[in-house]
């Protein structure tokens, strides 16, 4: 059987918060997670997905700039 960590289990283990790792699972980015109601079972064993925002600004409007 395998072994499951809860949503606050893995945001102390990754070092990310509870929120985004609730939206990961939303996803389905996170492998092998399982919905039990409202809450979610992360595989302990399951890896930290990678961080797929934009974190250059290229995208960013500036506040003079019209489309």
């Amino acid at each position: 059987m395998k072994e499951y960590m809860t949503i606050k289990e893995a945001s102390e283990k990754w070092g990310i918060g509870t929120r985004w790792i609730n939206t990961l699972c939303h996803e389905e980015r996170i492998g092998g997670v399982v919905k039990f109601g409202a809450s979610f079972a992360i595989p302990s064993n399951a890896e930290k997905p990678k961080d797929k925002r934009i974190k250059t600004g290229r995208f960013i409007k500036k506040k003079n700039e019209r489309l």
